[in-house]
Order: C-alpha cells, then sequence, then structure tokens
C-alpha cells in the first residue's frame, strides 16, 4: 500500500544521495533508495503533511543453483562442469525388452532361477548353471551378429541406448557446453561444446534424445529447430576460427517439421549448414550413433568422414514413412527398411559410410562405457590422419568423399523389373520371386489342366517345366545358404562339407563319428529353419517347387500315354494282326454260343492264342519305348468280395490300424544311430558305385550285404513288436470273409476261380497288408 502527497521527504537518511532516490518532477513523490530497499523488509516514511508510503517485499523463491557449496577443484571435466544441466539420473533406467530378444529374457530367467534353487536348497547346480549360460551366451551371438534392418532400427531407436552428452562425459577429460544462436534462442535437442581429449580441444556438436519421458519433452524428442542448427552454425565458424576439430554426433529421427519451425526457415537454416560445413578448413568427423534422418541429420553431417555405430541407421526416409508411401500401409516396414539399405554395412558398401564402430553384443545400451571408448579410439585415429592435411587438403577430401557416392554405367540396358512403375498395393507380399510371371502362367496351366477331361487333356512343356524347376532349385540353395547364415551354422556346415567330401574320396567307408556328427547338424538346422528371417520366401518356394514338380510328372504321364496309345494303335492296326482277329470274331459269332464256357474246346484254344499274341505285341510296344511290363493277374475271389459284399468296417479299421502301426515301427527304427550310420554307408556305396560303372563288383556285393543287413534288421524289429502275430490273425479273418463271399457267388464264377487258383499256385488269395523292405 501507498500513499502520497504533493511534498517530498527524505526517508533514507541524511547522507543518502540523489541519486540513491527514486523521484519524480511532475507529481513529487519522494523516491525510496533501492539499497534501504534491500536491507529492509519494510520502509515506513513520513512527511510534512502526515502522508505515508509503505513498501512489502516479497521473499522470492530462491534459484537452485547446480554450483554445490564446496566445490571439488579435481572433479572430472573441471569446476565449470558443475554448470551443466546434464546430471545423472536419480533413478536407474527401466529395462526395455524389444520383441526379438524376448526368447533371450526368457533363457536369462531360467538361469537366474536354477541359481536361486541352488542357492536356497544348497545343491550343486553348477553344471546346470554353466550349460544354461553356454547357451545363452551362444544364442546371443548368433542373435546380434545376424540381425535384420528392421531389427537393427529397433535398437538404434533403444529407449536406453547412450545419448550424446552420455558418451561425451565418458571421452573427454573437459568439456564446457555453449548455448545460444546469438539471435535470442537456445535450442534443446542440439548441444554444442567444447572438450578436450587427450589434451586436445575438440569442437563437439550432435543431436541430444532425452532418457525419460521429461527429457524427451525438454529435448523435443531430438529433432531439432532452425534455432538449433543456427546455434551449430555459429559453433562452426567459432570453431573454423580458432582452429579446433570438429566432431559432429548425429542421433535424430529428423529435423522439427511444424508449422512455426517452417515459418522460421527450417529449409534455409539447414540449405546454410551445408553450405558452411564444405567451405571450413578444420577436420569435421560425423559419428551416427543412433538413427540418422534426412535433412536432419545431413545439417551438421557434411564431413571428411563419416562412422556409423554398429547397430546405427542413416536413411532418407524411415521404413515406416517409406511404407507408407508405397504400399500404403507402415506393416510393411520390415520390407521397406530392407530395400531402402539403411545399416552401416550396406552404407559402407555404397560409399556413404566410411566406417564402423563395432558394439557390444545386446548393443550399446548393453556396455555404454565400452562403446564410448571405441568411439574415442576412432576420434584419435581419423583426427590424426587429418592432421597431417593443410586446409585446402581437407576441402578437396571432403568433395571427393561425396562425389563418389554413386556409381552409374553408361550403354547397359535397364531390367525389366526397375522400367515398371510403382502401383498403390494395400499390403506386402512376404515373398517375392524373380520368375513370378512365368509362375502365375505355369499355375493357369496346370489348373487347366485338372480341369479338363482326359480326351482333352492339355500338355505343358517339359522345357518350360525343367527350366523353371532349375531355376527355382537355384533360388532354393540361396534361400538355404542364407538361413544358414542367419542361424550362425554357415561355417560349421562348411567344414563338415569339406569333411564329408574328404571321406567320400577315400577308398574306405565313413567314420560313424562323421555320420551322427552329420546327422546331429541336420537335425539341429531343421529344428531352427522356422527361425531364419528368409523361412517364408523358402517355404513359399518349396511348395512351387512341388506343384511343378508334379505338373512335370503328369505332363510326363500324359506324354507316355499319348505314345503308348499311339504305339498300341499302330500294333493292333497291322493287316496280319487284324486279320486274325477279325476271323476269329467270326468264327466266335457263327458259333451262336452266347457266353466263353459255351464255346467249343478248339474254339476256346484258338481265342486264347490270338488274345496271347496281342497281349506279345503289347509287350514289345512297352519294350520299345523303354518300359517293362509287370503282369498281375487279379484275384477274382477278392473281386467277388468288393462287388457282392458290403465292406466289413471293423476288419478295415484293423487293417488301416495295423498298417499305421507297422508303418510307425519301421520309422522308428530307421531313426536308431545303428540303422542311421547303415543307410549312410549304403548311400556312400551307392554313390560310389555310380562314378565307377565299369569295375564295380566289389561294390555291388557291399550295397547288396548292406541291404540285407538292413532288412533283417527291421524284419526282427517286427517280428518282436508282436506285429506279425496280429497280421496273420487279420489274413485269417480276410480269409475267411472271403470264403463266405466265394460261397455266395454263382457256380460258374467258382470253377473260373478254382481254374486260375490251379494256375496261379494258391498264394494269390492272401493279402499284402505291408512290405517291410527298404529299396
Amino acid at each position: 500500500m501507498a500513499s502520497v502527497s504533493h511534498s517530498s521527504i527524505a526517508l533514507g537518511g541524511v547522507s543518502a544521495s540523489a541519486s540513491d532516490y527514486l523521484r519524480s518532477s511532475t507529481n513529487g513523490v519522494t523516491g525510496v533508495s533501492l539499497r534501504t530497499l534491500g536491507r529492509r523488509t519494510m520502509v515506513t516514511a513520513t512527511t510534512k503533511s502526515n502522508l505515508y508510503v509503505t513498501a512489502r517485499l516479497k521473499k522470492g523463491k530462491k534459484f537452485d543453483h547446480p554450483w554445490p557449496a564446496n566445490p571439488d577443484p579435481n572433479v572430472k571435466g573441471g569446476v565449470l562442469s558443475y554448470l551443466s544441466t546434464f546430471k545423472p539420473l536419480g533413478n536407474a533406467q527401466k529395462p526395455v525388452t524389444l520383441d526379438f530378444e524376448r526368447p533371450l529374457v526368457e533363457l536369462e530367467k531360467k538361469i537366474v532361477d536354477v541359481r536361486k534353487m541352488a542357492g536356497e536348497t544348497g545343491l550343486d547346480f553348477t553344471e546346470q548353471i554353466i550349460t544354461l549360460e553356454t547357451k545363452y551366451r551362444q544364442a546371443l551371438k548368433d542373435l546380434y551378429t545376424h540381425l535384420t534392418p528392421i531389427q537393427r532400427v529397433n535398437i538404434a531407436r533403444h529407449p536406453n541406448r547412450p545419448t550424446f552428452l552420455d558418451h561425451i562425459h565418458n571421452i573427454t577429460d573437459k568439456f564446457m557446453e555453449l548455448h545460444g544462436d546469438r539471435a535470442g534462442y537456445d535450442d534443446p535437442a542440439i548441444v554444442t561444446g567444447i572438450g578436450t581429449i587427450d589434451g586436445k580441444r575438440y569442437m563437439f556438436i550432435g543431436h541430444q534424445k532425452g532418457r525419460n519421458t521429461k527429457e524427451n519433452i525438454m529435448r523435443n524428442f531430438g529433432m531439432p529447430t532452425p534455432h538449433g542448427y543456427r546455434k551449430a552454425l555459429r559453433m562452426m565458424y567459432y570453431a573454423d576460427h580458432h582452429g579446433f576439430p570438429i566432431v559432429t554426433f548425429i542421433d535424430t529421427p529428423g529435423a522439427y517439421a511444424d508449422l512455426k519451425s517452417e515459418e522460421q526457415g527450417q529449409g534455409e537454416a539447414i540449405a546454410n549448414n551445408l553450405r558452411t560445413m564444405f567451405g571450413l578448413k578444420v577436420p569435421i568427423l560425423s559419428i551416427v550413433i543412433g538413427e540418422g534422418g534426412s535433412g536432419g541429420a545431413l545439417a551438421i553431417g557434411c564431413a571428411n568422414k563419416m562412422l556409423m555405430l554398429e547397430n546405427a541407421v542413416f536413411y532418407v526416409a524411415s521404413p515406416e514413412a517409406c511404407a507408407a508411401i508405397l504400399w500404403q500401409t507402415s506393416k510393411a516396414a520390415p520390407e521397406a527398411a530392407e530395400k531402402l539399405r539403411i545399416t552401416s554395412k550396406e552404407l559402407v558398401k555404397l560409399n556413404v559410410a566410411d566406417g564402423i564402430i563395432p558394439e557390444p553384443l545386446g548393443g550399446a545400451h548393453a556396455d555404454p562405457s565400452w562403446t564410448s571408448q571405441q568411439i574415442k579410439i576412432a576420434i584419435n585415429e581419423n583426427m590424426s590422419e587429418f592432421g597431417k592435411m593443410s586446409g585446402e587438403e581437407l576441402l578437396k577430401h571432403r568433395m571427393a568423399k561425396y562425389r563418389k557416392i554413386g556409381v552409374f554405367i553408361e550403354g547397359v540396358p535397364v531390367e525389366p523389373e526397375k522400367k515398371v512403375n510403382m502401383k498403390r498395393r494395400d499390403a506386402v507380399a512376404s515373398t517375392s520371386l524373380k520368375l513370378e510371371g512365368e509362375v502365375e502362367k505355369l499355375r493357369e496351366q496346370i489348373l487347366k489342366a485338372k480341369e479338363t477331361s482326359s480326351e482333352e487333356e492339355v500338355e505343358l512343356s517339359s522345357e518350360v517345366l525343367n527350366e523353371m524347376i532349375e531355376k527355382l532349385k537355384s533360388e532354393i540353395d540361396e534361400e538355404y545358404t542364407k538361413a544358414a547364415k542367419a542361424m550362425g551354422l554357415e561355417e560349421r556346415l562348411t567344414a563338415t562339407r569339406e569333411e564329408f567330401s574328404k571321406a567320400n574320396a577315400e577308398e574306405h567307408l565313413m567314420h560313424p563319428v562323421l555320420i551322427e556328427k552329420i546327422e546331429k547338424l541336420k537335425e539341429e538346422f531343421n529344428t531352427r529353419l522356422s527361425e531364419a528371417p528368409n523361412y517364408e520366401n523358402l517355404k513359399a518356394k518349396l511348395e512351387t517347387l512341388k506343384d511343378f514338380s508334379r505338373a512335370k510328372a503328369a505332363s510326363d504321364a500324359a506324354s507316355v500315354k499319348k505314345e503308348l496309345n499311339k504305339r498300341f494303335q499302330e500294333a493292333v492296326s497291322r493287316p496280319e494282326v487284324r486279320e486274325k482277329v477279325e476271323a476269329v470274331k467270326a468264327e466266335v459269332a457263327s458259333s451262336g454260343a452266347s457266353s466263353f464256357e459255351e464255346l467249343s474246346d478248339e474254339l476256346k484254344e484258338k481265342v486264347l492264342m490270338t488274345k496271347r499274341e496281342v497281349e506279345a505285341e503289347m509287350v514289345v510296344v512297352l519294350k520299345s519305348i523303354g518300359l517293362e511290363l509287370e503282369a498281375v493277374k487279379p484275384n477274382l475271389k477278392d473281386v467277388i468280395a468288393e462287388e457282392s459284399l458290403v465292406p466289413n468296417e471293423n476288419i478295415q479299421e484293423k487293417l488301416e490300424k495295423l498298417n499305421q502301426e507297422i508303418t510307425e515301427k519301421i520309422e522308428e527304427v530307421v531313426r536308431t544311430p545303428e540303422i542311421k550310420s547303415m543307410v549312410e554307408l549304403l548311400r556312400v556305396e551307392t554313390a560310389k558305385a555310380s562314378q565307377t560303372p565299369d569295375d564295380n563288383t566289389q561294390g555291388s556285393q557291399k550295397i547288396e550285404a548292406l541291404e540285407q543287413q538292413i532288412k533283417q534288421k527291421i524284419a526282427d524289429a517286427l517280428s518282436m513288436s508282436g506285429l506279425q502275430e496280429k497280421q496273420e490273425e487279420l489274413e485269417k479273418e480276410l480269409a475267411a470273409a472271403r470264403e463266405l463271399a466265394a460261397e455266395d457267388s454263382d457256380e460258374s464264377v467258382k470253377e473260373d476261380d478254382d481254374d486260375d487258383d490251379d494256375e496261379d499256385g494258391s498264394g494269390s488269395g492272401r493279402s499284402e497288408i505291408i512290405n517291410p523292405s527298404f529299396a
């Protein structure tokens, strides 16, 4: 509260000077000394006309200054580091598990449970713990050695990944942050400052993300505004003036693209940085520590060399944005990440990046200090190289780096696939065969062939099918190779293949240890094949190969059938055969008999003789096209049982069950190590015999002996399992059913059946359930 009069009064005492008071010449208000206000909480003054002036000072909030009461002069980074707002987090960051890391987390939990159990019970679980830890380390190595592009993107965006300032405090002896763009703004998304490494000064500029939600909001998630780029530009001029080498750290999804940033000249700020960096005469080294997105990364990335951490990515558009633009769905991000070629290895091949800085297994967040030391080593090595260059040489070196990016060849036609314009797709197919067009055509032909009748069969071109099958086989081999690399089995496969080739080249048989090693490797490969990133591609190609193989078999069968019909017609149409057949037909017609039984014995003999001659012609035709005839005489009892009786469902169920049991038993026997070893030896001997067909007497004897041994082993196993007794009982039931059918059949059929039994021998009526032989 204040009361005002038109008379003046001195409140500060006689000794106060005129400059110590606030005065007004218009209204006669007497001022109060600022010193007096600073010393007292309340000041009261009186005037000649009893006028009072009262002022109350409000106690403000104490400023939380980072400077401690007793600063340590030997603190790392120097005493000025107390001024930094970047402090250690009070609480440790929560662990974040990525989707592809979940199996490893489960394995780690098992190890922890076993250790806990060992501690509680006092039992010795050392071997189990060592085994689990070995599996964990191997799984971790296999996973992080063969990461897919989208998995590396997720690691680069990991919330716990070390930031720019984390690395700076780990690698510098002293660091002093510099603020402001000298236009009234200071963007926290870009941090700049001077620091020393091994006594040498550098200008550090980098994108800064937050370590938690609060920091991310303050740092705008590492997306700079124009003020941040202008601050970086000011520091670049400063470094160029004083001769400080510049080291930039890139970790941003891109420049902030809101309306205000565009109004304030986001594009102009980035372009100005690009132009200026190509004219600086000090060494510039850029390091991508996370993700480098578009122009926001390039604005501080035009350097003499660009290095990337092993799991960092650098792109013109994020995989999600690329997928949304090209395929109208962000679900295609894995496909887009692969096509964009944004990983460190791919960019080094394309000469965009100049080197890779290794990361520990699990990513940089698994061991930030070790990662920072690798960055420090890379900075020292490259700056030693740049220190030998003059300013003009540095400019030429920087220009040459960007001039060599991108290669083109004149006079070579563009591939047809690359001429096709991009079309909108609702979803991206997980498999994309290079032979897609031809595959679809063949599929249509196969479907058409299935739908048409036997009289109107569609012939597929054997040449086209063979060509397609060969191409698919080569692609499948490539997919298997990629899968082996992804699973980390390539070296073991190569070593085993060499051992197998060496053993196969020698005369002696393969060692059982090698056979067991091959089986274990095969089992491991088949078990883990579904985890390979290209498993869906491989599966689709295998299905396509099956379709083509069936189509080829159908095509071959159709061509053989057509050729047979043609040859049979030619054989039957021969004049001598036609005359004999017509003569027999005429005699049968003139005899007046209505059935074969009513014919005379002489005429029966003539009919049978003519039939045998025609069959002999058919056999000659079959042999002429490379086929062998296996004559199988039908059993009339079985025919009668099928035609005159309703099948006994109980016997059929027993028959199917017995067949299944026998098949399972054979598979179980074949999977035993002893039989596997014998089968592998049989394959080796067969391969050797095929390579030396002239002198294979000894090899043939070995093959026959092995076959007999395998058959005997399987037969012994079946006889010991009790399946043979079940088979004999079921055969008796079938025989009884057939006898019942035979009694109800007509007499003529019985006589014909007895004649057939006399000719064949009585063994034809026995049912063959399964032949447990090993061909």
